[in-house]
């Protein structure tokens, strides 16, 4: 007990230094975060896959061209749909981003390993004034 008193700062140093490692090892499970350019540049010469997790309504307002829809809640029932990309960039894109490290995350548990979130999601995309599709 003694010592826990003596070296309170280390102890925090060393907890909060343990948190910030395991977020980032956490936060690689569910995908890097990338720009816009970044994203455009997969798209365009990786042949990267746009995943579009939002809602429907959200995804008829506008998406990006040639993107597949799969809201995140259906992820894990329509992994097959996506199999034949496993092995390719895949990109994506929430609303503002926040929900799509757990779509992420799930494939990843799956064996996709090129996983990608649009940082500031399909907002940022708008902000950038890139190419959107409307239904």
């Amino acid at each position: 007990m003694a010592f826990v008193q003596n070296n309170i700062l280390l102890i925090i140093i060393l907890v909060l230094s343990g948190s910030l490692l395991l977020w980032e090892l956490l936060s690689r499970r569910s995908g890097r975060e990338i720009s816009s350019l970044l994203a455009v540049q997969l798209i365009n010469y990786k042949d990267a896959l746009v995943l579009d997790v939002r809602e429907e309504s959200d995804y008829d307002d506008g998406h990006l061209p040639n993107s597949m829809h799969i809201p995140a809640v259906e992820i894990k029932d329509r992994l097959e749909e996506l199999e034949k990309f496993k092995d390719k960039p895949i990109v994506i894109v929430y609303r503002s981003g926040v929900r799509s490290g757990a779509a992420g995350a799930t494939l990843h548990k799956n064996g996709f390993s090129l996983i990608h979130n649009l940082a500031g999601g399909i907002d940022t995309w708008k902000d950038a004034d890139l190419p959107i599709v409307k239904n």
